[in-house]
């Protein structure tokens, strides 16, 4: 008999840090909090919003770096005001 199990690793503080991150996004950032609010209105959880809200920091991160840009407040979240006005 053979068991093949997954092991799941993750850095925790790496983990730590993107959710202090989200965390002073929620109290700073109208497009950050606007984006949480939105994932709970559809039902979603605290801390699957916060995840959510972590991912989509991170992917902001990643194309700052990528382009060489700064980050830019209504840039960042400027696809979201549009949304949310139509």
């Amino acid at each position: 008999m053979k068991v093949v199990t997954a092991r799941f690793v993750r850095n925790d503080r790496l983990i730590d840090a993107l959710i202090a991150q989200a965390f002073s996004a929620l109290r700073v950032s109208a497009g950050a909090r606007a984006y949480y609010e939105q994932q709970c209105a559809r039902g979603i959880e605290f801390n699957a919003a916060l995840r959510r809200l972590v991912h989509r920091l991170v992917g902001i991160l990643h194309g700052c770096l990528k382009t060489g840009t700064p980050y830019d407040e209504a840039t960042a979240w400027s696809h979201r005001a549009h949304a949310l006005a139509a």
